[in-house]
């Protein structure tokens, strides 16, 4: 009849409707949830000083709270248990009390609804370990029988660490014939004499509660097999041939059960002698791959067994009298576990089937114990509450069915707990979900809206947008399981307003919500990678553009290697950021790594890394090893590079110490390429090395190695003689010899001097040999500047040095005897001569030549014959030579010239003087002009004559051009020669009215003309008809004041101009260069070509000193050029003295002052014009 039953309800389940799965918001009232709870066993330690069993749940009502303790109510103490409130239902104990409160503990959380329990809870309080004290009596054995030694060690927590060892803490040596097994027993397979001792003790080890303890040592006597007359000394007697057997395990079959996943362990300990050698197999496959044999064969381990593990082994233990052999029967089993997952609570309206299934697997197969509200709950077959081995079936279920079901697996491995809720009731669509909530995202980001509905039975929930009717539809809107609203991929057209409705057949209910889609965060400058050389600043730029609208959430957060870069808080800190950027002042190689900018605002980020790279020097070189080469004073050295810090090493630098002559004083011995890591060192002789290397790279200089051990080398001649050899005289009839003298590090050896060999050149001589421990040798008697060979070599103790070479020198000079002979002269130009000469015999030099001297004295100027000027002057010219160039002469001048030879010693006698004059040259400029009584067509032109003529002055070039008032463009030229040298001023007629006009004025020699001095005026415009107006400027008051003045400032030309021929030679610097104009003139073009360049002849290019003077500098057709390459300027003066000397006091080669006109005086002078204008005084 019952399994009519059953069947029926099997077809029932099969056709009913399938109840919901529980997912209840707190806010609606349900039965208690267990959250969080201890499981398992729970172990008190000793020094634990209190223990919390901890209890959680859910629900709503809140749920209270009870335990149970082995099966009874429990009452935690007041003392011990932190709270009973509704939140929590952990109870906690104390240490001193712990004994008392072992068991196995269950809690209880219950509200109106239903109760949940936890699976039992074992509280475990060992007790300390010990073993007891106990007086045992020695083991008596003959020699060649088995040994066991008992441990029995006591139990506590676990792991447990099982040893023997003496009573002197030496561990008892284990092979083969003696070993400890998984008991803990020491087995003997068989005895020796060397057994017997006092001490075995055994000793237990507990980590977790840090304790030792210690079993009563045990004594071994093994009796020898020797008969009683046999002598002490005669050779051991061999334990007679035992056929194995077993000392563990007993019997021939051991059946062994454990869990799957734990670790297997069989063990065979045989005894017999020769010492029996154990084999494992499994019958009928072979051992499986994670088969481990320990304890000298004896121990077959598996770690983590598995079913297909289990099975039958089998142990053999064979000697040469035989072999036993034992079985096992290996079972694996497994505690429950659920099938897929433990039953879920549901959710179902009131009329509905509900079946409850427990489908857990374990082995032995598990029993099932059902409850309902903690209490057990039975088949009732007269009822529609059915318990059917691992189902529940609630049949046309009410809300009383309402309850918390408890489905408990268990077999003797243990057991799972599941709490399922159970809900039966009818509710219309209740939305949980706060109305008008607003929601922001991003554009193109996913924003999920949410909706949440209770109900019973579950609604249908449909969104709507912008109160329109029509529920949303398209690809990027989907309506999630839980009433939630996804858009994927939001458009600005998305935002608005939006409406969640739910309806079931109880009822209906909406909430409405609003989006808002904003722009996207984005980095729009990303940092770069960066170098940045240890201690500078390193800059890393992170750009962002955002909503504007979430400037208030935005913020820049940079990480490095995934850890959060601090903001700056102290004022010492390194790190800085403002707007996006991070500077970490001075970097050093901490700082190198990977770093991240996170730009974010409340809805989105972006990212962006970049690689900090730090640059320094390189890291000390290490492990330096020296080790010789070909001699002990050739080696080579050794060393590992350290970290090139990102910039490649370039060469390793090896210096070296000694401590004989320079203690302390490292100094470089050898540069190595970087790609190299040994060096090898040519040492010198008897000295005290050590070594050490730094190395370069292009950051700079790494800090050195550890140096070396000292490194003597052996003594031995030098290797090398002095250098830098000099040879002098300083007196006529000797001959100084120096020489730079070895180092100290050089001399290889004790005891250097240095032999010095001289003999004379070019004849039969011996070697004179000298030996000298100083750096010089002194000659005395030689001949004056006769050449000698000399040679210095170095000796020391050890040996003389390599043979050395010959140097040449000469013995002292004396001052030359002879003069150049054949001095001729030819003169080149105005200012400068050629002079030739025969040099004076080189015997007569008596020295090394140094050069010629040339000297020159003026003696007059031809302008001026009766004064004598006598102006001395002199040139040198180095080497060997027979001509020479001077410049700087003054032209129209008479002179006299010597040339001497000169050594170190001093200047010869003077050659024969020779006489020679300077041809006329061109004037210099006129120091002023001044144009005046300007008329419609005239103007008068008053100068000054030149300060120099250099010759006999024969008048003046005269050229004036008429110029465009608006572009001061030229319009013509004209130009005439005025003869009269003596007259100072012209009256130029035929000018038109009102013009413009410039005049260029130049003083001319026989040689030619100077360079021309300008100046600008205005001729006057004619009078409007109808009315006379008086120009003051040609009333006969005005012109005859004009004329005084001009005189008078004549008159004071003249008096500068014979103190100039008194007193020295006066030079005005030349004015300013000002406007130039450009222009052609057809007859200025024909007077150049009259006038060929006589005197800008080209001079020899290999002369010496060599030299022109921009002043003196021969003008081309003997006047200065009116297409504006004048390089003297165009001085432009207008009624007025113009600067004569452009800046302050200068002093001429001959020493005068130079200052006469050198006063910058503007007053009535007119700076350069943009148009014409008319100068009046």
């Amino acid at each position: 009849m019952r399994s009519v039953w059953i069947l029926q309800l099997v077809l029932l389940l099969a056709l009913s409707s399938r109840a919901t799965d529980l997912s209840i918001p707190l806010e609606v009232e349900q039965p208690p949830t267990i959250i969080r709870h201890t499981s398992g066993r729970l172990i008190v330690l000793p020094f634990d000083n209190t223990v919390k069993i901890s209890c959680e749940a859910k629900g709503n009502p809140p749920p209270e709270y009870r335990w149970t303790k082995d099966g009874k109510d429990f009452i935690p103490p007041h003392t011990m248990t932190n709270s009973t409130a509704h939140t929590d239902g952990t109870i906690v104990l104390y240490n001193k009390l712990l004994v008392q409160f072992q068991g196995k503990y269950r809690c209880y959380a219950s509200n109106k609804l239903g109760t949940a329990m936890t699976e039992e809870i074992e509280l475990i309080v060992p007790s300390v370990p010990k073993f007891p004290k106990e007086d045992l009596p020695p083991t008596v054995v003959k020699e060649g029988e088995p040994i066991i030694l008992h441990c029995n060690p006591p139990e506590g927590v676990a792991p447990r660490q099982l040893y023997w060892m003496s009573i002197d803490l030496q561990h008892i040596t284990q092979d083969e014939r003696v070993s400890m097994g998984t008991d803990g027993n020491l087995y003997f397979s068989y005895a020796l004499q060397n057994d017997s001792r006092q001490d075995y003790c055994c000793f237990a080890s507990f980590h977790r509660i840090r304790t030792i303890v210690q079993k009563s040592a045990m004594a071994v006597v093994v009796k020898s097999l020797k008969s009683d007359n046999e002598s002490a000394d005669s050779t051991d007697a061999t334990p007679p041939v035992r056929i194995p057997s077993l000392l563990l395990p007993s019997g021939v079959q051991t059946e062994k059960v454990l869990l799957k996943g734990e670790r297997l362990q069989l063990e065979c300990i045989p005894q017999g002698y020769p010492t029996p050698k154990v084999r494992w197999m499994k019958m009928g496959e072979e051992l499986p791959p994670r088969t481990e044999l320990n304890n000298f064969g004896k121990l077959l381990t598996i770690s983590a067994v598995e079913e297909r593990d289990g099975g039958k082994y089998m142990c053999t233990a064979k000697n040469s009298a035989g072999e036993a052999v034992h079985y096992f029967d290996v079972i694996v089993e497994e505690p429950p576990k659920w099938l897929t997952e433990p039953p879920q609570s549901q959710l179902t309206v009131i009329g509905s089937d509900v079946h409850i299934k427990c489908a857990v697997s374990g082995k032995p197969p598990p029993d099932i114990t059902w409850r309902k509200n903690g209490e057990l709950f039975r088949d009732d077959p007269q009822s529609s509450r059915r318990v059917l081995d691992d189902t529940v079936v609630l049949h046309n279920a009410r809300p009383e069915d309402t309850a918390v079901y408890q489905c408990d697996a268990s077999n003797r491995h243990g057991g799972v707990l599941a709490n399922i809720n159970i809900m039966v009731m009818n509710m219309p669509p209740q939305i949980l979900t706060k109305d008008d909530q607003e929601y922001d995202v991003v554009l193109g980001g996913d924003i999920v809206m949410n909706c949440s509905v209770f109900s019973s039975p579950p609604p249908t929930i449909s969104w709507t947008k912008d109160e329109t009717p029509e529920t949303i539809e398209g690809e990027r809107f989907v309506t999630l399981q839980d009433g939630s609203f996804r858009i994927t991929s939001a458009q600005k057209d998305d935002s608005g307003k939006y409406v969640c409705s739910a309806f079931n057949t109880e009822g209906k209910s909406a909430v409405s919500a609003v989006l808002d889609v904003k722009d996207p965060t984005k980095i729009v400058a990303p940092p770069q990678d960066t170098q940045v050389i240890s201690g500078t600043r390193a800059q890393l730029t992170c750009k962002a553009e955002y909503d504007k609208s979430l400037r208030g959430s935005f913020e820049v957060v940079w990480r490095k290697d995934g850890e959060e870069i601090p903001p700056p808080v102290e004022e010492n800190s390194r790190y800085f950021v403002d707007d996006g950027m991070l500077q970490i002042m001075n970097v050093n190689l901490s700082d190198q790594g990977r770093y991240k900018c996170t730009v974010r605002t409340s809805l989105d980020e972006d990212h962006a890394t970049a690689v900090l790279t730090i640059l320094d020097v390189p890291d000390a070189p290490k492990n330096l090893k020296i080790s010789e080469f070909k001699s002990p004073r050739n080696v080579s050295l050794s060393w590992e590079p350290g970290s090139d810090h990102n910039s490649s090493v370039t060469e390793f630098i090896v210096e070296f110490e000694e401590s004989q002559w320079e203690p302390g004083r490292w100094k470089e011995l050898q540069k190595v390429p970087g790609n190299q890591a040994t060096a090898e060192l040519a040492l010198h002789g008897h000295l005290n090395y050590q070594f050490r290397v730094y190395a370069l790279n292009a950051v700079g200089p790494g800090p050195p190695s550890e140096p070396t051990e000292r490194y003597k080398t052996p003594p031995a001649a030098p290797d090398k003689n002095p250098e830098n050899i000099k040879i002098q005289g300083h007196l006529p009839h000797q001959m100084d010899i120096n020489w730079e003298p070895l180092l100290p590090i050089e001399h290889n050896g004790p005891g250097l001097e240095y032999k010095v060999s001289y003999r004379k050149l070019g004849v039969e001589d011996v070697w004179r040999e000298h030996l000298v421990k100083r750096h010089y040798f002194l000659v005395r008697n030689t001949s004056t500047f006769v050449p000698y060979e000399i040679k210095i070599q170095s000796r020391n103790s050890h040996g003389w040095g390599p043979e050395p070479k010959v140097v040449t020198g000469y013995s002292g000079e004396d001052v030359p005897t002879a003069a150049p002979r054949d001095v001729a002269v030819e003169v080149l130009n105005t200012t400068v001569l050629r002079v030739s000469w025969t040099p004076a015999p080189p015997a007569t030099v008596r020295g090394h030549l140094g050069g010629y001297d040339v000297h020159w004295t003026r003696k007059r100027s031809l302008l001026n014959p009766n004064k004598i000027l006598d102006e001395r002057q002199s040139m040198s010219f180095p080497g060997k030579r027979t001509h020479a160039i001077v410049p700087g002469l003054e032209p129209f001048s008479e002179y006299r010239l010597t040339v001497n030879v000169f050594n170190k010693k001093g200047n010869g006698p003077s050659s024969d003087p020779v006489s020679f004059s300077t041809p006329e040259g061109v004037p210099k400029q006129v120091p002023i002009l001044t144009a005046s009584n300007a008329q419609e067509d005239s103007v008068l032109l008053v100068w000054g004559p030149p300060l120099e003529t250099n010759g006999i002055l024969t008048g003046y070039l005269l050229q004036y051009h008429l110029l465009n008032e608006t572009t001061l463009e030229v319009v013509y030229s004209r130009e005439i020669n005025i003869s009269v040298a003596d007259t100072t001023q012209w009256q130029l007629q035929g000018l038109e009215e009102g013009s413009l006009y410039r005049f260029h004025l130049s003083a001319c020699t026989r040689a030619g003309c100077g360079p021309p001095l300008a100046q600008e005026t205005s001729t006057v415009a004619q009078a409007p008809v109808g009315g006379q107006r008086s120009d003051f400027s040609t009333q006969g008051w005005f012109i005859g004041t004009m004329c005084a003045v001009v005189l008078l400032t004549l008159v004071a030309l003249m008096a500068c101009f014979v103190r100039r021929n008194k007193g020295g030679k006066y030079a005005g610097t030349p004015p300013p260069p000002q406007r130039q104009d450009m222009f052609s003139m057809e007859k200025v073009k024909e007077k150049e070509d009259l006038h060929p360049d006589m005197e800008s002849q080209g001079m020899n290019d290999d002369t010496f000193c060599e030299y022109s003077d921009s002043e003196e500098r021969p003008l081309k057709g003997g006047r200065c050029s009116l297409n504006g390459d004048d390089a003297m300027g165009d001085g432009v003066s207008r009624d007025s003295l113009v600067d004569y000397a452009d800046g302050g006091g200068e002093f001429n080669e001959d020493g005068s002052f130079i200052g006469e006109y050198s006063e910058r005086n503007h007053r009535g002078s007119v700076s350069e014009p943009s148009g014409p204008s008319r100068v009046t005084a």
